[in-house]
């Protein structure tokens, strides 16, 4: 029986799934987007996840159980073939990704499925992302701008019919006033 174990095996040993649950969050911080299989996006996800939530921190014993749980990675870019240090996964954790979601009180990473699979053994192939901080304002001021765009739309409606019949009376009233001699004026009088 396998009660109350939590988790997939994914084929691995304890120190093999640990390893590469690692090794898919530290490039999921260092390119904000992965591909992998279903399977293990749903496993890196809760972690990737609780690390973002220790980054939002920002405290000395935070960034300490950071890189206990993650370790701390170089990020390497090649430039002209050669190697150049751009910093560490943990430092772009804190410095970059925590601070962009300070206003958001979860849901980090999503997964998409893509119409992909894997050559060797046929796998569901998905994206696995940290959302954008950008998306989440848009949406939360695109719900607030409708609101108020409806009662806005209303009220602009109503003073835009106002100055319009304003202008019709106005307009009216010119072409309706001939233009009138001082003796036509006397006689349409008596």
């Amino acid at each position: 029986m396998r009660h109350r174990v939590a988790g997939r095996q994914l084929g691995r040993t304890k120190e093999h799934r640990l390893a590469m649950r690692r090794n898919l969050v530290a490039s999921l911080f260092q390119h904000e987007t992965i591909s992998t299989t279903v399977e293990k996006a749903k496993e890196v996800k809760p972690f990737a996840e609780k690390l973002i939530t220790l980054a939002k921190k920002g405290t000395l014993p935070a960034r300490r159980r950071a890189i206990s749980l993650l370790g701390n990675r170089d990020i390497v870019e090649y430039e002209d073939g050669n190697p150049v240090r751009k910093g560490t996964v943990i430092g772009k954790l804190f410095s970059e990704i925590g601070p962009r979601y300070l206003d958001r009180p979860g849901g980090y990473t999503r997964i998409i499925r893509l119409s992909l699979r894997r050559l060797g053994d046929n796998g569901q192939l998905v994206l696995l992302q940290l959302v954008g901080a950008d998306e989440s304002i848009t949406k939360k001021r695109k719900k607030r701008s409708r609101k108020k765009t409806k009662e806005k739309v209303e009220v602009e409606e109503t003073a835009e019919d106002q100055v319009e019949t304003e202008v019709e009376v106005t307009e009216d009233t010119t072409a309706e006033e001939p233009e009138v001699q001082d003796g036509e004026e006397t006689k349409n009088q008596d």
